[in-house]
């Protein structure tokens, strides 16, 4: 997995070539497969990807422990790839799962991380359950 120069070869061949950041991490969005709700947003370094792609479990890295992460190992939550896709310039995925467990994703217990909404009320921005 190398990155490429031009934008031609990145934006359109067939060569998957992740481009991670100066942190060494690709933003990951996780979506479930069957209903298309945002799950998560989390990141993945080169071996959370490698492992990703060889196991079918989605791996990610933890920015907090500093640490691979299987999803799922601690919280019964495990997320089966279906399918991945990466962005244009290869600088982002997109992980459509199946999730196991309870079918949550979010450490708080809940289904997604994204669970408020942000509402503008006489100026302040406000968050709403």
């Amino acid at each position: 997995m190398l990155w490429r120069d031009r934008a031609e070869d990145i934006e359109n061949g067939a060569e998957f070539a992740p481009r991670f950041g100066a942190d060494g991490l690709l933003t990951c969005v996780t979506v479930d497969a069957h209903d298309g709700a945002v799950l998560m947003l989390a990141h993945m370094n080169a071996e959370a990807l490698q492992k990703t792609l060889e196991t079918g479990i989605v791996h990610y890295w933890s920015r907090s422990r500093r640490a691979l992460w299987r999803k799922g190992d601690t919280s019964g939550q495990s997320q089966k790839l279906v399918e991945l896709k990466v962005d244009c310039d290869q600088d982002a995925l997109l992980a459509r799962v199946e999730v196991g467990g309870d079918g949550g994703a979010c450490h708080t217990g809940r289904r997604s991380c994204f669970y408020r909404s942000v509402r503008l009320a006489e100026g302040q921005a406000i968050l709403v359950p």
